[in-house]
């Protein structure tokens, strides 16, 4: 059997990825054992969603010591140090980029006593358990959520949050696969999602190819189809949620939460407990990615704007608590109070370990 296309992966002795750049017209497959790839990579969106960065990180911190020779260990915790301080550069909001940073730098200091190749073997199966990981992480989310989508349910989703944004299957889209993988009828309305369209581009065309019922709107159009009475839940992805539950997500997710509250209609988060920053209490302790101006006033490569317009043009936004419904993650979902929960959550994980 064919292994299964992923949005990243290790083939060979190398990083695989899909630059999502080029999607939906050209399915563009980039292979490198240079770090500094991945790292651009990360930086210029053709890797892209909370857990693809985190599973690209570990990848590309691996690649950026594999080639080292030598016995010098301190020679080595230069390069690796100089490497890892370049992905935490890459973009800020994403908390599951530091968490897999992190999860790199416990490895590599707990076996500084190894020799070089001990360590280099190491890492690089750390690497590949934070992909395996997640992958079994969005399953379980797919099954919890799941039991959240009524049949006949019509969903509305914002930004792609599906297996090209994860080590595969999906975060808010994996409930909807599971939903439907369970004969449930849905129909998906998808945000475009500007300025970068990965609802359009990224999001259509997973469902499309799921043969799921897609239906491709304007940003500005959810508050009308909600009146309509079209819309029975939001679902939608998170790139760090707080101690408090307040959620950071691909801009635009706050208005969707306004007006879903308004309406009466439950608004869903779904992300692996990766994606949960236990360091910070609330939102308004988030990094805010802000990105060019050539994002807002070009449109795929055209631009649309005069020149000399100013912009401003911050890469995600925070949803405060009080306009989620659940938090739906690998081991359950979380309803408010979120802050009591959260911590709940956070107690398992760490007995675990």
């Amino acid at each position: 059997m064919t292994p299964r296309l992923r949005s990243i992966d290790w083939v060979g002795d190398k990083v695989r990825f899909i630059d999502q750049t080029k999607l939906p017209n050209d399915l563009s497959l980039i292979e490198t054992d240079d770090y500094k790839v991945v790292v651009e990579a990360i930086k210029k969106l053709k890797i892209r969603g909370a857990p693809a960065i985190g599973i690209a990180a570990g990848f590309g911190i691996y690649l950026g010591i594999k080639n080292f020779s030598g016995d010098d260990k301190e020679l080595l915790k230069g390069k690796f140090e100089e490497v890892c301080s370049e992905f935490a550069k890459t973009r800020p909001t994403a908390v599951n980029l530091f968490w897999a940073i992190e999860r790199m730098k416990k490895v590599f200091y707990e076996s500084s006593h190894l020799g070089v190749d001990e360590l280099k073997k190491r890492l690089l199966e750390e690497a590949l358990a934070i992909q395996s990981e997640d992958i079994q992480m969005c399953k379980q989310i797919g099954l919890h959520g799941s039991k959240l989508i009524p049949d006949k349910a019509n969903i509305l989703t914002h930004c792609n949050t599906g297996w090209l944004a994860t080590g595969d299957y999906g975060t808010a889209l994996g409930v909807i696969y599971t939903a439907f993988e369970q004969g449930k009828k849905i129909k998906v309305y998808v945000d475009e999602t500007r300025p970068l369209l990965q609802g359009a581009r990224l999001t259509t065309w997973e469902l499309m190819q799921r043969g799921i019922e897609t239906i491709l709107i304007t940003d500005n159009m959810s508050a009308y189809l909600m009146k309509l009475g079209k819309i029975d839940c939001v679902i939608v992805g998170a790139d760090r949620v707080t101690l408090n539950g307040d959620t950071a997500n691909k801009i635009g997710t706050y208005n969707l939460a306004i007006v879903a509250k308004y309406h009466n209609i439950p608004f869903y988060v779904a992300c692996p407990t990766s994606s949960i920053d236990f360091s910070i209490k609330t939102g308004d302790e988030i990094p805010i990615e802000e990105r060019g101006g050539e994002e807002i006033v070009e449109i795929m490569g055209r631009r649309v704007a005069p020149e000399g317009v100013k912009t401003f043009s911050p890469a995600f936004d925070v949803t405060p608590n009080s306009l989620i419904t659940a938090i739906i993650t690998e081991l359950g979902v979380i309803y408010p109070p979120f802050e009591e929960n959260i911590q709940e959550i956070k107690r398992k994980i760490y007995a675990n370990d």
